[in-house]
């Protein structure tokens, strides 16, 4: 009888221990996503200011007397 009581305690903590990993494992993917989505709006975000900038350097005069646009 004692063998079936600790294959039942055995199964039992099994049972437990499945639903923690579980848990954490659904914890985990919401990490994920998030983390996914902050990286998706950060690169939108870093996409817009380079177009920003790339539209204020088009507007920036150019020196047509120096080939490498440095004043000497």
């Amino acid at each position: 009888m004692t063998r079936l009581s600790d294959l039942a305690e055995r199964i039992d903590r099994l049972v437990l221990r499945h639903e923690e990993l579980a848990r954490t494992n659904a914890l985990l993917t919401q990490q994920v996503q998030a983390l996914q989505a902050e990286r998706d709006s950060l690169k939108s975000r870093l996409a817009a200011a380079r177009t920003r900038v790339e539209a204020l350097l088009d507007r920036l005069p150019t020196d047509p007397a120096s080939p490498g646009g440095d004043a000497a």
